[in-house]
């Protein structure tokens, strides 16, 4: 695991609650009186139990001197990403270079749209983030008027605002694309550790690493800092710096005494030994060879986190090909490679949102009738996931006049390369298996929709395809990635 050598450090993550309001302001003040590096807080804008974040950053930065501030994190949504900008660097200019930017690109979907913002779908949120994060770097820049055309986002002429220091955009990210754009475009990666289930953090942190060597980025660029409860030890703390690569820890900070006893123990302790676990280890680690990235012009998946269900298949069991010695790739083979992915990207934002649809079930927001009507409109239900509607779509963009039989790639791969025979059998093997897991999910929704009551069988039936199909995307981009970038794909290699 990473330890990528950021400085160690600290700050509390206070609750903005209207109920209590000097008593917040006073919560942050201690926080700097005793010396640690950050005050966060969150930002529900439709939560009437709150103040107002950007509200509150600006009356603590009056209130405070030298203790840097963030929204832990700011909800894009809700906030025009032009008044954001403007917003930070006038905060940024009155308080010193004291403001950093932690941001999200949404949640609670039902209350910002309560609130009067347009309901967005996942990959429209995550697309909608990136273009804020340019158009503010564009107008901190101080070049000049801005013009700034995208999807979601535009400026005509706008006037810039440069900010007192280089402000850090940390992200709030979990799933793969969050995640992809973290080590694209992002200061910094910001979970929260409530909302990580064991191995997050490693494969977070891989997938970022990937996004990072792929745009020719160094993967220590990128701040890893995680949102922690009250009552966490030394030891744990610890482990996730070194292990884990964590510079910065934010602790919740609702009570005085704990925000002393970071600052007076907790944090020191931490330092010093995280300090003497680094002094025999001199070069931080890196999980992915920047050359292997570079020579297939894109990485396969990491090994995903998991759920917890009982994999359907004994992972140990699966055969592994090796390239030849001195293999050479081509612009088109790394089209190929590139273009799985993008299939299998797809793959995993349908796994995404009916995990979503299942959770609403669950919650009595959808009924189950609803649920089975969008899983029989995903492609993962039209057998369209295998590797022959891969060949199918990625043909139809090279040349629309060709159809290929859903089988033809594997039997190109085999022939050129027979090395790849066991691999490819056991991948055939995992798409029956996937398809069955697909179908006891749709089994298990008509189950729910005869006994609501018992929504056990239908949570197991998603764990089960979330593990397995992850596991199986993960595997197959491995095992053939290199292999289309080496030996490519052509309309009529039968």
């Amino acid at each position: 695991m990473p330890d990528y050598g950021h400085e160690l450090e600290f700050g509390v993550f206070i609750t903005p609650s209207n109920q209590q309001a000097e008593a917040v302001v006073e919560l942050a003040m201690l926080a700097e009186e005793v010396g640690l590096d950050l005050v966060s807080f969150q930002d529900h804008p439709y939560q009437g139990r709150f103040l107002d974040t950007w509200t509150l950053l600006s009356y603590v930065a009056a209130r405070t001197r030298r203790v840097r501030l963030a929204p832990d994190v700011l909800n894009l949504p809700l906030r025009p990403p032009a008044v954001v900008a403007r917003s930070v660097a006038s905060l940024d200019l009155l308080s010193g270079g004291r403001v950093e930017l932690g941001i999200g690109a949404g949640a609670f979907w039902d209350a910002i749209e309560g609130l009067g913002a347009r309901r967005l779908r996942p990959g429209e949120s995550v697309a909608a983030l990136e273009e804020a994060i340019e158009l503010m770097r564009a107008l901190w820049a101080g070049d000049g008027a801005v013009d700034f055309d995208g999807e979601h986002y535009r400026l005509s002429g706008a006037a810039p605002t440069a900010p007192a220091h280089d402000v850090s955009v940390w992200i709030g990210a979990y799933k793969p694309r969050m995640l992809e754009l973290t080590g694209r475009k992002a200061d910094g990666w910001l979970p929260s550790l409530s909302y990580l289930q064991p191995g997050d953090l490693a494969a977070g942190n891989a997938a970022i690493d990937v996004a990072a060597l792929a745009a020719g980025r160094d993967p220590a660029a990128i701040r890893r800092l995680l949102n922690i409860p009250a009552g966490i030890g030394a030891e744990e703390l610890v482990s996730f710096a070194v292990e884990d690569g964590i510079g910065t820890f934010i602790v919740t900070g609702d009570d005085p005494a704990v925000i002393q006893e970071l600052a007076e123990d907790l944090a020191p302790t931490v330092r010093e030994h995280v300090a003497a676990a680094r002094a025999g280890s001199p070069s931080p680690a890196r999980l992915e060879p920047e050359a292997e990235v570079a020579a297939l012009g894109v990485a396969p998946a990491p090994e995903p986190p998991r759920v917890g269900a009982p994999m359907p298949w004994d992972e140990s069991t699966r055969p592994h090909h090796e390239p030849p010695p001195g293999a050479t790739y081509t612009d088109h083979g790394r089209q190929v490679g590139r273009h799985l992915i993008d299939v299998h990207d797809m793959l995993r934002r349908e796994l995404e949102e009916l995990r979503r649809v299942v959770a609403e079930v669950r919650e009595g927001a959808l009924t189950a009738g609803a649920a089975r009507s969008a899983l029989n409109e995903m492609a993962m239900r039209q057998n369209d996931w295998t590797l022959g509607a891969f060949c199918s779509r990625y043909c139809r963009v090279v040349a629309s006049h060709h159809s290929l039989e859903d089988d033809q790639i594997f039997p190109h791969l085999a022939r050129t390369d027979a090395g790849l025979r066991p691999v490819i059998d056991r991948l055939t093997e995992e798409h029956l298996v996937i398809h069955d897991a697909i179908e006891a999910v749709d089994r298990a929704l008509v189950r729910h929709i005869n006994d609501p009551s018992d929504f056990e069988p239908l949570q197991a039936a998603i764990d089960l395809l979330t593990d397995a199909l992850l596991s199986h995307l993960s595997y197959e981009e491995h095992e053939l990635v290199e292999p289309l970038a080496r030996l490519g794909f052509y309309p009529g290699q039968i």
